[in-house]
């Protein structure tokens, strides 16, 4: 049998097969995409913690776990700060641990392959939340954009998918433990069932359509990546007003549509255009330029000293700001670092983060008027904004009609975090069953239809420039006021029913000392 074989093993065979199935899982993140090995993965990770003697040992595969996962799936981060790449994966991985520890507790139950995959929801439930407002990158679900399971999305959100993919892995895990005719069978159908719900979730339709925009899009071009992707002050700014000045003249020349408005991304001023005059000239001069309004990615001085803001800003060629959302996902260590002062000065390198960036607070929603007259309701996201699923929703709950991304991946070209995020950006659409434009400073800048599938990206490390023709949506998917609600019930059953089985198991050890003693 598989399992004693396991635990028969020295503990370097269970850490060597826990860090290969994170490594699996990983591959099945973009840039690799591989999806497929994903289950396998996670079905890896649930042998080697049935090889485990103790719950204590199951924590530490968990650990070696997500180091493997982690170290790919997010090894990216060294371009930044290599010691911030190790804290991040050292302080997530724990994570992990408590996913082994727990894991080992349910298989214990007769039910275990269920209660399990309710495990690792549970797990990712708490670290997109928690702590210093939770690191949800590397969801599950992310990584199975492109599989037969992704349309439970528009049903189950990002949430119902990780669970579902777990499911998967551990009815994988449960034939190897048990290669026997009423395994096979029973993850048979819970597959079968699986399949049925993702297929429900292809008849979810479209927002209903209500009309349309002209939207341009303007990619500026960055210097390179690192922690001066950007450039020296006022580069990145000089690129954007250079490139909307080429898409003007692509207008004019009758190449492209006029546009109703215009989007530029996140960051595509590096200094306040307020505080700073010659930066407010050249996103004046652009605006101007282009004639008409333009969403334009700021960074904002305050609202404290040593803060700053990540603004959308509604800009008129002839009024100036009328209108503004304040990005509300921030990233920790890379736009504010926590315990700051604390970690400063043994890492001196976080001063490179710069001032503190403060959250926004109110949804990503802003009624504009376009120059025809006409109104309608940006949903914008700004980087991210994408990992928080309350956030997305709420685009269309408080009206979106037109859903915009905005973002600055300067310093990661060449790395795979920019896959990753046009993955995550891809099932926010299918969630939504929305259009998303996606506008960022460097690629990649794109449009991913309602359906999760590309229409077209940009070339990327280069300026480049477009209109396009936008549906204007309204209308809820049941992700929109489902998905958070089923993910935390699943996380709160997932935590009664392992509190019932430690307890259960606890009585039935004192049930024998009992009889011993009478």
């Amino acid at each position: 049998m598989v399992i004693d074989w396991l635990a028969a093993r020295h503990w370097g065979v269970r850490a060597g097969i826990a860090i290969l199935s994170g490594v699996l899982t990983a591959l099945g993140f973009q840039p690799f995409g591989w999806w497929p090995l994903l289950p396998f993965g996670v079905a890896g990770l649930t042998l080697a913690v049935f090889g485990a003697r103790r719950v204590r040992g199951a924590a530490g595969l968990g650990f070696a776990y997500g180091i493997g996962f982690l170290l790919l799936g997010i090894g990216w981060m060294q371009v930044i700060f290599v010691q911030a790449m190790f804290g991040l994966v050292g302080f997530e991985a724990l994570f992990y641990a408590l996913l082994g520890a727990v894991l080992k507790v349910a298989t214990r139950n007769r039910w275990w392959p269920v209660l399990a995959a309710a495990c690792w929801t549970g797990v990712e439930f708490t670290y997109a939340r928690f702590p210093f407002n939770g690191f949800g990158w590397m969801r599950l679900g992310f990584a199975m954009v492109d599989s037969p399971l992704s349309w439970v999305l528009p049903l189950v959100g990002v949430g119902g998918l990780s669970f579902v993919t777990a499911l998967v892995g551990q009815g994988i895990a449960a034939l190897v433990v048990a290669p026997v005719r009423r395994t096979a069978l029973t993850a048979i159908g819970a597959l079968a069932g699986i399949l049925a719900l993702a297929a429900a979730g292809t008849l979810v339709p479209a927002g209903q359509q209500v009309g349309t925009v002209n939207a341009g899009y303007v990619q500026g071009g960055a210097p390179g990546g690192g922690v001066y992707g950007l450039g020296e002050p006022r580069t990145i700014t000089r690129n954007h007003v250079a490139e909307t000045y080429r898409l003007a003249e692509r207008i004019e020349a009758g190449e492209l549509t006029r546009p109703d408005f215009v989007v530029l991304p996140e960051n595509s001023t590096d200094m306040d255009p307020y505080s700073d005059s010659t930066t407010g000239q050249l996103v004046a001069s652009a605006v101007q330029r282009i004639g008409v309004p333009a969403l334009v990615g700021v960074i904002l001085a305050g609202p404290g000293v040593d803060e700053r803001q990540t603004a959308s800003l509604w800009w008129d060629p002839v009024a100036g700001e009328l209108s503004r959302y304040i990005k509300r996902g921030i990233v920790p260590f890379g736009e504010w670092v926590p315990l700051r002062s604390l970690l400063l000065p043994i890492v001196p390198e976080l001063q490179y983060v710069g001032e503190q960036s403060v959250p926004g607070t109110e949804p990503g929603a802003m009624p504009v008027k376009l120059p025809d007259g006409r109104t309608t309701t940006l949903g914008i996201m700004v980087c991210y904004d994408l990992v928080y699923d309350d956030f997305a929703y709420d685009t269309v709950t408080h009206g979106g009609q037109v859903i915009v991304v905005q973002s600055s991946n300067a310093m990661y070209q060449g790395t795979g975090q920019i896959e990753q995020q046009f993955a995550i950006t891809r099932a926010r659409a299918m969630e939504l069953r929305r259009e998303i434009l996606v506008v960022t400073t460097s690629g990649v800048s794109g449009l991913i239809k309602a359906d999760g599938s590309i229409a077209f990206t940009a070339p990327d490390h280069v300026g480049a420039s477009g209109v396009v023709t936008l549906p204007q949506r309204t209308g809820l998917t049941p992700a929109t006021w489902l998905a958070t609600w089923l993910e935390l019930a699943i996380s709160l059953a997932a935590l009664v029913w392992l509190a019932v089985a430690i307890s259960y198991g606890r009585m039935k050890q004192m049930a024998p000392e009992s009889e011993r003693s009478t």
